[in-house]
This record gives structure tokens, sequence and C-alpha cells, in this order.
């Protein structure tokens, strides 16, 4: 797949998908949402390569959904922090873990979110900012950019 054709379309979809298409990508994004920030941190988390979470944390810093930030002169030492544009994505990544739970559970106990307020389950669903409806109810058609040819 090539990233440049997926970031170049008119298509969201894939110029989002272009930013955090793989899935460690988007673990280190669910990693950094629980606070964690240090190179360290996520290769114990999520058990990955220290080459590939290099390039990950590189490509996702310059996408703009991370932001690097150095905290220890000596030795140098940098921190991973989400931008606005990484905060706008964990919604989606809880929305992914209900899809998840729900089709791909098996029965099995799995982690999920709780309000740190009232301690009540988090049930994350996509809605229609506009109507409050949910998205799956809505009846929905793709509309091209004027002056595209499909």
């Amino acid at each position: 797949m090539d990233p440049e054709k997926l970031s170049s379309g008119t298509c969201p979809i894939s110029r989002g998908l272009a930013l955090v298409s793989d899935a460690w990508s988007a673990l280190i994004l669910r990693d950094a949402g629980w606070g964690m920030t240090q190179f360290d941190q996520f290769r114990a988390s999520l058990g990955i390569a220290p080459n590939i979470l290099s390039r990950r944390l590189r490509a996702l810093t310059e996408a703009g959904v991370l932001e690097k930030r150095r905290y220890s002169e000596r030795p140098p030492r940098d921190e991973y922090v989400l931008t606005q544009a990484g905060r706008e994505f964990l919604p989606i990544l809880a929305t992914i873990g209900e899809w998840g739970r729900r089709h791909n559970g098996c029965g099995t106990p799995l982690s999920h979110l709780v309000d740190d307020e009232t301690g009540e389950r988090v049930k994350a669903i996509v809605v229609d900012e506009a109507t409050g409806r949910r998205f799956e109810q809505l009846p929905v058609r793709l509309v091209m950019p004027e002056g595209f040819d499909a």
C-alpha cells in the first residue's frame, strides 16, 4: 500500500489511515492516551522491537499526532505527548475497542473504559454531531468534491 497515494486522494478515510494505518501506530496512540510518554514505556507495554518503535514514533510525530519534547539533556531523552490531533483520535480508538469487544470478544473477559467521576462503564459510539443520532442508523451517501469526476 502506497502511503503517498493514500494521503493525496479525496477520501478522508484513506487520508486518516495514511497517518495511523497500522496496529503499532494505533497502539502507541492508545498507550499515549493512558499517559505513557517515554520510549521505554511504549517498548515495555507493547513488546515492540526498538527499530520499529523508533520508526512509528517518528512517523506519528511527522504526522502531527505526537509531539516530541526533550525532558533530559544529560543524557538526551525525549518524551512523546499527544497533540490535539492525537487527543481527537482517542475516541476513535475507544470505538474500535467497543466494536472489537462486540464482534471479536469470543466470551473472553476484556478490559473496558469507566468514567473516572462516576465509575460507570463507558461504551463508545459514533454519533452525528448535528443530530445526536447513532451513525449506523443514519441513511448516508457519499458526496464528492465539486469538480471531481468519478
